[in-house]
């Protein structure tokens, strides 16, 4: 049975209500489809009877459940090379006076953060950097500390990055890679939800915010954009995604290229 219009409204709102994300009406069978799963996971002969039961009972732990589900979260490593390339300038010119700091605010399940821990390993070397990932996913965040991904996901990863920074797994792991722990020592991943009040990060030479404001209306990508700003060091960049503009946004920075933009 598929959701009454009414149960997906409702849905609608508790997303938005939670995560900012207004999802539209051609989002339906994606809602459906992934919802379905958590009544299966319960036992529920619809994904009706589901919706009924998680809008009459509230449970914090089963919404969370319900939010990691509907959040989406495609990605591979190196995605938008055009952005690595040029932190790769960036590290060419760093005085290494300070450990340079970058945020990956949207990490998904972590790839786009190993890709940035990656470079900044192979031009800084294994010390005197640190890459924070954030996601809204709680399961994401817990996918991106384990750091095992099926080898597809590497296929724009430099062959050298995979020698130095990956194990091919074998066995059970047939297919998959995992991220060396001498490279996750410098990563760390927590949630955070762009609409709320940041956790304590510390400041950053450099933000992914890539391929999240394309999901928000204009005072929501305006509310995100001012609550990271100021999480930027002075000259310090924001990357976006090369769908993603921020005119007639107030945001005080500077536009350096397509999708890349300097704190003054």
């Amino acid at each position: 049975m598929n959701l009454k219009p009414e149960s997906f409204a409702a849905v609608v709102d508790l997303f938005h209500s939670i995560s900012g994300i207004k999802l539209s009406e051609a989002k339906r069978p994606l809602v459906e489809g992934r919802l379905n799963r958590l009544a299966q996971d319960r036992g529920l002969g619809s994904v009706q009877a589901y919706v009924e039961d998680l809008l009459r009972q509230r449970d914090p732990a089963e919404i969370v459940r319900v939010v990691d589900k509907l959040t989406t979260n495609e990605t591979y490593f190196f995605r938008e090379p055009q952005h690595f390339e040029f932190l790769a300038t960036l590290l060419a010119e760093h005085s290494r006076a300070e450990p340079f700091r970058v945020w990956s605010a949207a990490s998904s399940s972590g790839e786009e953060a190993y890709s940035i821990a990656m470079l900044l390993a192979e031009k800084l070397g294994p010390s005197g950097w640190e890459v924070v990932g954030t996601d809204l996913s709680t399961a994401m965040v817990d996918t991106a500390r384990r750091a095992i991904y099926p080898m597809d996901r590497a296929r724009h990863m430099p062959r050298e990055y995979m020698k130095r920074h990956c194990l091919r797994g074998s066995g059970e792991y047939e297919g998959s890679l995992l991220v060396a722990k001498a490279l996750r020592a410098n990563v760390r991943f927590e949630p955070a939800n762009l609409t709320e009040p940041l956790p304590k990060l510390g400041s950053f030479d450099v933000i992914f915010l890539r391929n999240v404001l394309i999901y928000f209306d204009p005072p929501g990508k305006e509310a995100i954009v001012q609550r990271v700003v100021p999480l930027l060091k002075p000259d310090g960049y924001l990357f976006t995604g090369h769908a993603e503009s921020l005119s007639h946004l107030a945001h005080g920075l500077r536009t350096v290229r397509t999708a890349v933009y300097a704190r003054h």
